[in-house]
């Protein structure tokens, strides 16, 4: 990240000097630099101001202080999600809540209480004392907050659905200063919105979710060498197709870094991967994996195990790195599509980027989730993730090649986007049914009708 610029100062942002306990940076400031720093290097982020509060009053005096002088405000927990906020903080300021780390889990009603400054590692290995399993990310380090107000995949979304889903409670502090609880009987209609919406109608300090009764799984990685690319895809797309809702898969197309965070036999190599969680009975999750074991992978690590070992399966980088990344979701992945595919990123493409991952869905994701949200379902059979790091041709040259692996699963792709996965800003209206959208756009308009809150993928009448 470029920190050689001159800073570009504010002096409305003096305002906010002494507020969290001092815990405010200001352009110039020695801790300026890092504050601002996101989990994704590649963004420059230039906010007015940083500040971390560390109880919903200090969000409150924040807000009040902000909408005092025009100042807006930009919630960021952990650091991600931060690409499509790029050059739209020079009048925001960048409100950090990762000092709100409160963590309870209840074993008795299956549910959780986090702050919004807790990652999913955290509840994942405290949920599974309690022999509880989380709905979370693939990544440890990423935020509750954040992936759950998006939406939120996980390797129970076929049995499970959507995180958002399971949300039960929102605390947030709105546009004027003020603190709601929001539940399905009080305030619901933030509820809704947390669940699936995307953010941009307060600052939340915490929200509560269900967990599910999930104590161990069957869970590893089949790898290839690249080489078998085709007859591995193809034959994962004909497996997912019909694979039971207690299976959750991964496929990817994997140029792995000389990266310490790697296994020594991946590191630095080319392979095409598929990684599993499987619930239930382990004798019936050997038998589904028969299809794959077939192949004859290099690599065979499935093992029943507990599942909070799933939080680090996929191999995910912890620390913040410069990535860009993009997603299309696909309605089908026929063998022409797996063609598609590799001439794009596969052996023989030229392609220099770190993956691309096809996350299968369907199952409980395809089904009106029990509770209402914004976004209840996600349809589609493939998530096709791309993810690529510059290595030295620029980062043009890597959005120019992700671009060319979505722009070659055009034909199959249904024209909407899981916003979470996009890097670009989107239109809102490939986000969320056409409903939900106008609810949201009415939502916001009521509860912050001056545009206080800065989100990443603006909807009607955002900037």
């Amino acid at each position: 990240m470029n920190t050689e610029r001159a800073p570009i100062t504010d002096s409305r942002a003096d305002v906010l000097r002494g507020l969290c306990g001092g815990a405010v940076h200001l352009p110039g400031d020695a801790a300026f630099d890092e504050a601002r720093m996101p989990w994704n290097l590649q963004v420059d982020a230039r906010p007015t101001a940083v500040a971390y509060p560390a109880f919903p009053s200090e969000v409150a005096d924040v807000i009040r202080a902000a909408a005092s002088v025009g100042l807006r405000i930009a919630p960021q927990g952990t650091g991600h999600g931060a690409p499509p906020l790029a050059g739209r903080l020079e009048d925001a300021v960048l409100l950090r809540t990762s000092a709100m780390t409160d963590l309870n889990i209840d074993a008795g009603r299956r549910t959780a209480r986090v702050g919004a400054g807790i990652r999913w590692g955290d509840v994942v290995e405290r949920a599974g004392r309690a022999n509880l399993a989380a709905r979370h990310t693939t990544s440890p380090g990423v935020g509750v907050v954040g992936s759950s107000l998006g939406g939120g995949l996980s390797w129970y979304a076929r049995i499970g659905g959507l995180q958002c889903s399971a949300l039960t409670a929102v605390e947030i502090v709105l546009a004027d200063g003020t603190f709601v609880r929001a539940t399905d009987h009080q305030d619901s209609d933030l509820l809704w919105a947390a669940r699936g919406g995307g953010g941009g109608f307060g600052v939340v300090t915490a929200l509560e979710f269900d967990l599910l009764p999930v104590r161990r799984v069957t869970a590893g990685m089949l790898a290839w060498d690249w080489k078998h690319s085709h007859r591995v895809l193809a034959a994962w797309a004909e497996f997912a197709e019909s694979a039971p809702e207690s299976v959750t898969t991964i496929a990817r197309l994997l140029q792995a870094p000389d990266a310490s965070w790697l296994p020594t036999d991946v590191r630095n190599r080319r392979l095409v991967v598929v990684d599993a969680v499987i619930s239930g009975d382990p004798t019936g999750a050997e038998r589904t994996l028969a299809l794959l074991r077939a192949l004859r992978p290099e690599l065979d690590t499935f093992a029943e195990v507990p599942a909070a070992t799933a939080a680090r399966l996929h191999l995910d980088p912890e620390a913040p790195t410069a990535v860009y990344a993009n997603s299309v979701i696909v309605d089908a992945f026929p063998v022409d599509a797996v063609d598609a595919l590799i001439a794009a990123a596969g052996p023989g493409s030229g392609s220099e980027l770190m993956f691309v991952e096809l996350r299968q869905l369907g199952g409980a994701l395809s089904r009106p989730a029990p509770r209402p949200g914004a976004l209840d379902r996600m349809d589609g059979s493939v998530l096709v993730l791309c993810v690529g790091n510059d290595t030295g041709e620029g980062w043009s040259a890597v959005r120019a090649q992700v671009a060319r692996v979505t722009a070659a699963l055009q034909p199959w792709a249904r024209g909407s986007t899981y916003l979470l996965m996009a890097d670009e800003r989107a239109d809102a209206r490939s986000g969320w049914p056409a409903a939900s959208l106008e609810r949201l756009v009415d939502l916001r308009t009521a509860v912050d009708p001056n545009g206080m809150f800065v989100t990443p993928h603006p909807t009607a009448g955002q900037v």
